[in-house]
């Protein structure tokens, strides 16, 4: 008798923390997202360095890789458990931040930029998506609080 009470309490203690827990839960690794995600990364490296040259020159890149961002945005939104990565993935499709979507827009805007501003944004934008695909393999929760605090969520 006594063992069968320490099991039914054992078993509704641990469904209460599973349950309980359920906010906590993390998106699984995703190959798919990973892979994207490097893409991404090498042709936004490949296509900035570009900027110098005039934009028109360059459109049918830029344009491919918007494409690029916009289904990496809409893939990810749909994924369960995956709030960080999509919210990452949207701040660096929006043209309004100084990822790579905000550099493809001010080099829309500017014609040609300089070599010096290339490689400060560059830099920011290589470290945002370092900072995902960190996160994207590893699943951990130092990647995660990085993340975060890119983003201004606590």
């Amino acid at each position: 008798m006594k063992t069968r009470f320490y099991a039914v309490y054992l078993s509704a203690l641990a469904f209460l923390l599973v349950t309980s827990c359920a906010s906590l839960r993390t998106a699984a690794f995703d190959q798919y997202s990973y892979q994207k995600g490097t893409e991404i990364k090498v042709d936004a490296s490949r296509l900035m360095d570009k900027a110098t040259m005039s934009y028109d020159s360059q459109k049918a890149a830029i344009e491919n890789l918007q494409a690029e961002l916009e289904k990496m945005v809409e893939y990810e939104k749909n994924k369960p458990d995956n709030k960080i990565s999509y919210a990452m993935w949207k701040m660096i499709a929006n043209p309004d931040k100084n990822f790579i979507a905000g550099f493809l827009k001010r080099w829309k805007d500017k014609g040609t930029l300089s070599s010096f501003f290339i490689k400060e944004a560059k830099g920011q934008t290589v470290e945002a998506l370092d900072l995902i695909l960190q996160y994207e393999g590893k699943k951990d929760p130092a990647a995660e609080k990085r993340l975060q605090g890119m983003l201004g969520i606590q």
